[in-house]
């Protein structure tokens, strides 16, 4: 699936719950370590989520501090490499959703 199918839909998230595109953005760059002008082409390229993250510079090292369930699954029990980023920024972006400060999800 195209990361930028998915993208408007976690800004819409965000946004119904009084938070940003800001913030939506900080925590991609965040995790991904991505800047600004790396997400747009990836987006605009519409870049699968596999391409996404093995294109990413470097998924930030405590991106293992995150836990907690997603869809029903423990992010930090997924075996899929790829599925546990996925869930990873799910993760990051439902705190946000849920009212946790930024300084908070970005661990």
């Amino acid at each position: 699936m195209p990361f930028s199918k998915v993208y408007p839909l976690y800004i819409q998230k965000a946004e119904r719950k009084n938070r940003t595109k800001q913030e939506v953005d900080g925590i991609i760059l965040w995790l991904t370590g991505y800047d600004a002008a790396g997400l747009r082409q990836q987006i605009e390229a519409e870049s699968d989520f596999e391409a996404f993250f093995s294109q990413a510079p470097a998924l930030h090292p405590n991106s293992s501090l995150i836990k907690g369930v997603v869809c029903g699954v423990r992010v930090e029990e997924i075996d899929d490499p790829l599925m546990q980023k996925i869930r990873y920024l799910d993760k990051l972006i439902d705190e946000l959703a849920e009212g946790r400060a930024m300084d908070k999800i970005l661990r």
